[in-house]
């Protein structure tokens, strides 16, 4: 099942080119998990059906709890990583950072260069997990069970900042970087754990202005979903609604300096899920306040 959250509330796909606009009570998919539930969604009456393209889509969940982003989780990125840098070794437990649920967009809303922050702004394509069920210290056989499907993430993150953290700013944190208004667009749809599977073998790719940066599978990830959901519940209560953006591939602008541009565009396609897509502002020519969903 591929479900969107949208101005006119919860709605269920009804095949590639229209939705099914549902009588459901909830403003967003994090609402429906709190809720109802998935099933909820998939035995609801439908209201009104409408072409796609004239939907106004939201981001799935428009202010998850908990947005965590994992680090090394492709062997292609830490392969770039060891070209620039020199030995990097693959971490044996997840690397992770908890950013703000704040900075998360919808399909189609502006990416906004931050006024401190603007010269080195990156894009990295992912794919991200939405919780469904609480989970705490759970088993990696248990884990799936947890999760309420997956979506498609662009982890915008500000390389200076990242840097300047990396090299011991204790004035800024990786977190801060990742953590700007506008830094995690979302979207388009949360597709449900059942159609992917555990262990998913995914095409993802980025492209700016059309051209491909990113090209990789997320069946090559280091730790899997299920360890992902395992490993973090060891730490915090994973909620419904919390998100896990899995990792990035080979590709990022920073080892070529290809850094975002106002204007530009940028496309994270996930195959099965769809494609997430949002364009790049400085924030002089940014409508105040940004839109958060």
């Amino acid at each position: 099942m591929r479900i969107y959250s949208t101005e006119r509330g919860i709605a269920r796909q009804a095949d590639a080119g229209s939705l099914d606009l549902l009588d459901l009570a909830c403003a967003d998919v994090a609402e429906l998990l709190l809720g109802p539930g998935l099933e909820a969604a998939r035995d609801a009456p439908v209201t009104a059906t409408v072409p796609l393209d004239d939907a106004r889509v939201l981001a799935p969940v428009a202010r998850p709890g908990k947005v965590l982003v994992i680090g090394y989780n492709y062997p292609s990125h830490a392969d770039e990583v060891r070209e620039a840098r020199g030995e990097v070794h693959l971490p044996e437990v997840p690397n992770f950072q908890i950013v703000a649920g704040a900075a998360v967009v919808a399909p189609g809303a502006a990416v906004v260069l931050p006024k401190v922050a603007d010269a080195e702004v990156d894009y990295e394509g992912e794919v991200a997990v939405v919780i469904g069920r609480s989970a705490k210290e759970v088993s990696v056989h248990r884990a799936w069970e947890h999760v309420a499907g997956l979506t498609v993430v662009n982890d915008v993150s500000a390389r200076d900042i990242q840097a300047r953290a990396m090299a011991g700013d204790l004035t800024v944190s990786i977190s801060t970087a990742k953590s700007f208004d506008t830094f995690k667009p979302m979207g388009p749809c949360l597709v449900t754990a059942d159609e992917v599977g555990a262990q998913p073998d995914l095409r993802l790719i980025t492209r700016v202005n059309g051209e491909v940066r990113q090209d990789d599978r997320t069946g090559t990830f280091v730790h899997s979903i299920p360890e992902l959901v395992a490993h973090l519940s060891e730490f915090m209560t994973l909620e419904p609604g919390d998100v896990i953006c899995t990792g990035t591939p080979r590709g990022i602008g920073f080892f070529s300096e290809r850094f975002l541009r106002e204007g530009d565009e940028v496309e994270v396609e996930v195959e099965g899920i769809g494609c997430l897509r949002n364009r790049v502002e400085s924030a002089s020519s940014a409508p105040r306040p940004p839109g958060r969903r």
